[in-house]
């Protein structure tokens, strides 16, 4: 579908919307015509005031309402100034699509790029246009995936879809709006009717009476149904213009094929969700692991350290860029499966590119630890940035991991609370073990149902892993408000805990001898201080 086809379609869509308004209002019109012809003029005029009250939401979704405000995108500005071989880069992209050049770049701290333009009379008349650009891809994509990416933003240009969108935008809007419109009239309606049958209950009580109770679920029942009307033709309205956008980066990827090859193309969509999916998990194990603790990472890490992160993980990323979704994520995704558009592109013919701009992305920033650092500044938030910084990633991680564990409140604790009726502390949890009484105790937490209807060895077999993992977070707990933990951080994989004197392992052996069928606290009390270990 061409750029003239597809323009006709959101025109055709956006004249929909009115002419639903149009058919709905002369129905109205239609229903108080023949109520005052042939019905009394008391019953009629009652139809006509609902017939009134159910338009005005029609013509105010149809006249009254504008496009909403966009608020200005989070993101650090870049004036050619600033980044001259990016903005070169994106001339030269922009010239080989045949295409204007953004107004202006925004590097964003999503793992996304896009391109917008605002323009004007419904997009019939261009107006100016930005990039967004994601520092995530450049950390993780090579120079020829980037162009690729770039290539395809511009095809969005060159195909006038970021012209187009004024119009699907502004037909969502006034279908949304409409549709909300309808149901606060509804509720509105709804409370009223509550409000008044509560009252005469209550009047009814105060004479000795017995109250009628509430019923509502009519109330509002027609404000209802011409939601339900808008609703149909909203998602009607969805489908149809989302297949339009699934057709639009079809056609951007052919074009991200050309400008940037082919290879460069597919390698860059395999690579985006893998990043994607790594990102999600930086932020949440690395760069924020020490905000509990009032702890952000050193200055420029805060988006430094993700680099570092994709260098040392390289296998699990070649695992992600071999999984790629085959379904849309929703009927309304605007995007077509990743594993879909791959294949489209590695279809084409090979065009002998491969060896095109292997170096980095990052490398097109002109001083990428002052840009990282700077990103911070425009991305976080005033609370996230008033946080102290850490010295460095091992300091964050002590001081995380010291956070964690104190004042821990577990299952485990609360049970033992329960059995011992006394303050829950790691020599009680000992004793309750040398007791023999640990598997009775165990009763107390949180089990499955095949846990709870299991008898002896079948109850301890189902009850020993999470006791284990529990009595394990208990040990460490105790050692680290003993300061006698410590911490080795990785890139690579989790952070290894470390026990004083241990070699490795002896504390899941320890913990092991203690839930055995036959229990020893032996091990486990020769790890720990005789403070910790008794009563």
């Amino acid at each position: 579908m061409g750029p003239t086809s597809r323009a006709l379609r959101a025109l055709i869509l956006l004249a929909g919307f009115y002419l639903l308004g149009v058919v709905l209002l002369a129905a109205l019109a239609g229903v108080d015509a023949a109520a005052f012809a042939w019905l009394p003029v008391s019953v009629s005029g009652k139809l006509a005031i609902v017939s009134l009250l159910l338009a005005i939401p029609v013509v105010r979704g149809m006249f009254m309402i504008r496009r909403p405000k966009e608020d200005p995108p989070s993101g650090l500005r870049v004036g050619e100034a600033d980044e001259p071989r990016l903005w070169a880069l994106v001339r030269e992209l922009a010239q080989a699509s045949g295409t204007r050049a953004p107004d202006e770049i925004v590097l964003t701290a999503d793992v996304n790029a896009a391109v917008g333009e605002h323009p004007r009379l419904l997009g019939l008349l261009p107006g100016p246009r930005r990039l967004l650009l994601g520092v995530p891809l450049l950390t993780g994509l090579s120079e020829a995936q980037l162009r690729a990416v770039l290539a395809h933003e511009y095809g969005h240009f060159t195909g006038g879809d970021t012209r187009l969108s004024a119009l699907v935008v502004r037909g969502r809007t006034q279908i949304g709006r409409t549709i909300e419109q309808f149901h606060t009239k509804a509720d509105a309606k709804r409370d009223k009717e509550r409000a008044r049958q509560e009252e005469a209950d209550a009047k009814r009580l105060a004479k000795g009476k017995k109250a009628r109770g509430t019923d509502v679920s009519g109330t509002g029942a027609t404000y209802r149904a011409m939601a339900r009307v808008y609703t149909w033709y909203g998602n009607l309205y969805l489908r149809a213009s989302l297949s339009t956008a699934r057709d639009q980066e079809f056609a951007a990827d052919l074009a991200a094929a050309r400008i940037a090859g082919r290879d460069a193309a597919a390698s860059a969509l395999r690579e985006i969700p893998a990043l994607d999916s790594a990102h999600g998990f930086y932020l949440d194990a690395y760069a924020t692991l020490g905000v509990p603790a009032g702890l952000l990472p050193p200055r420029g890490e805060f988006f430094g350290g993700f680099g570092r992160l994709l260098s040392a993980r390289e296998l699990q990323l070649a695992e992600a860029r071999a999984e790629l979704r085959t379904e849309p994520a929703s009927p309304y995704d605007s995007h077509p499966p990743i594993a879909e558009r791959v294949r489209r592109i590695e279809a084409l013919p090979a065009d002998g590119r491969t060896d095109e701009a292997k170096g980095a992305a990052i490398d097109v920033l002109t001083d990428p630890a002052r840009t990282l650092a700077a990103l911070e500044d425009a991305t976080l938030s005033d609370e996230a940035g008033a946080l102290r910084r850490a010295d460095g990633w091992q300091e964050l991680l002590d001081a995380a991991m010291a956070e964690r564990l104190t004042g821990l409140d577990t299952p485990l604790h609360r049970a033992l609370a329960m059995h011992t009726k006394a303050r829950p502390t790691l020599g009680r949890l000992l004793t309750v073990i040398d007791d023999g009484q640990v598997w009775r105790m165990a009763r107390r937490l949180p089990l499955s149902d095949e846990a709870v209807a299991a008898k002896g060895r079948a109850f301890r077999e189902f009850a020993r892993p999470p006791l284990h993992s529990l009595l394990t977070t208990m040990v460490l707990a105790e050692l680290s408000a003993q300061s006698l933990l410590t911490w080795e951080f990785s890139w690579a994989e989790a952070a290894v805990v470390r026990l004083p004197g241990d070699s490795g392992g002896a504390l899941d052996a320890a913990v092991e001898a203690a839930l055995a069928d036959h229990p020893d606290t032996g091990p486990l009390r020769a790890l720990l201080p005789p403070t910790v270990a008794t009563v």
